[in-house]
């Protein structure tokens, strides 16, 4: 098996022979799930049996051993079935990784004799390529590397998506449209939907219209940034409120943002903490969207540890309205603090 790039796995899935084990990683987590709703829908060519044949087990729930014997069962009506598991921690940090116990030996025995009638599907939130089982997935299965899009790729990215939906648009306003929206391929795709919809009836996109419609719509997104700091990533914590200020947000709403994450996981924990299960809480707490990475985050992180990120988010709140330094000077003193736990 092989390590490929985005280009060689479309390439690979048209050929329409799957292997037996794949390992998806990268930052671009939209363009992951379409690719794993390609190697399903190749998979499994009885739709009424999809319900039986495909599964997604979440580590955050099962071990990998348990996840993995869900891959021996036989398929239901159909030549194969999909096993998609997700929140794969591959890393040094034994705070987060998932291979604790001897689930490395679990995994290395599975790759070394995967069963042939079903698809495995491993989503990787973190992949260390120094580890041993890295380099075990690189040599016995297929590992796709999902890159951040560069800026021309994702010009190239939106211009195919505005010729397949029949819509007109000169290049500086494509330009324009990644430059505001940033590069990620889910976030550019609601932008192109809303401007389609605005385009109509002549189907032609102004830089105007992405102008008034993306500058003043764009939806402030800082999970990325509370999960980089649950995880002690400080630079990654640091670059990403850099851009969510430069962006234009206020640090104050910042603040609220990250009070309400927070507050968020440490509801979740508390839960856990009482044993409710995945659904129980997702109920309990009526998420939506990012269900999967907020419960990921709070199974990483203790309650105190939460509890206290509230108390020091407070006093940085209470700092920048009584006017005690600089408020963006705040807001990085606080990143720094609560990247530490």
């Amino acid at each position: 098996m092989t390590t490929l790039q985005k280009a060689d796995f479309r390439r690979h899935l048209k050929n329409r022979k799957l292997a037996p084990v794949y390992l998806l990683h990268g930052p671009e987590t939209f363009l992951q799930g379409l690719a794993v709703k390609t190697i399903s829908k190749i998979a499994i060519t009885e739709p009424g049996f999809r319900d039986f044949n495909e599964n997604t087990i979440s580590l955050n729930d099962v071990e990998v051993r348990e996840a993995l014997q869900a891959a021996e069962q036989l398929p239901i009506g159909d030549k194969r079935r999909v096993v998609i598991i997700t929140d794969l921690y591959m890393s040094t940090n034994h705070l987060i990784t998932s291979l604790k116990g001897n689930a490395d030996e679990v995994i290395a025995r599975y790759l070394e004799d995967p069963c042939q009638s079903t698809v495995v599907v491993f989503l990787a939130e973190e992949f260390d390529k120094r580890l041993k089982t890295s380099k075990l997935f690189e040599k016995l299965a297929i590992a796709v590397e999902f890159k951040a899009l560069d800026h021309g790729e994702a010009v190239s990215w939106v211009r195919d998506k505005l010729r397949k939906a029949g819509l007109e648009a000169e290049q500086r306003t494509i330009d324009a449209l990644v430059s505001l929206a940033g590069v990620d391929a889910g976030k550019l795709l609601v932008e192109v939907e809303k401007l389609a919809i605005a385009a109509l009836p002549e189907k032609k996109i102004s830089r105007e219209l992405v102008e008034r419609l993306v500058k003043h719509s764009r939806v402030l997104s800082n999970f990325d940034l509370t999960d980089y700091l649950v995880a002690g990533r400080r630079e990654d914590a640091l670059a990403a409120m850099k851009k969510i200020l430069d962006d234009g947000a206020e640090p104050v709403m910042l603040l609220g943002l990250l009070s309400y994450n927070f507050r968020q996981l440490f509801i979740a924990k508390e839960l856990m903490e009482r044993g409710l299960e995945r659904d129980a809480v997702i109920s309990e707490m009526r998420l939506r969207g990012r269900s999967d990475r907020l419960l990921s985050a709070a199974r990483r992180g203790a309650p105190e540890r939460f509890r206290r990120a509230l108390v020091k988010i407070a006093r940085a709140d209470k700092a920048i309205k009584t006017s005690i330094g600089a408020p963006r000077l705040q807001i990085e003193m606080l990143v720094c603090e609560l990247s530490l736990g």
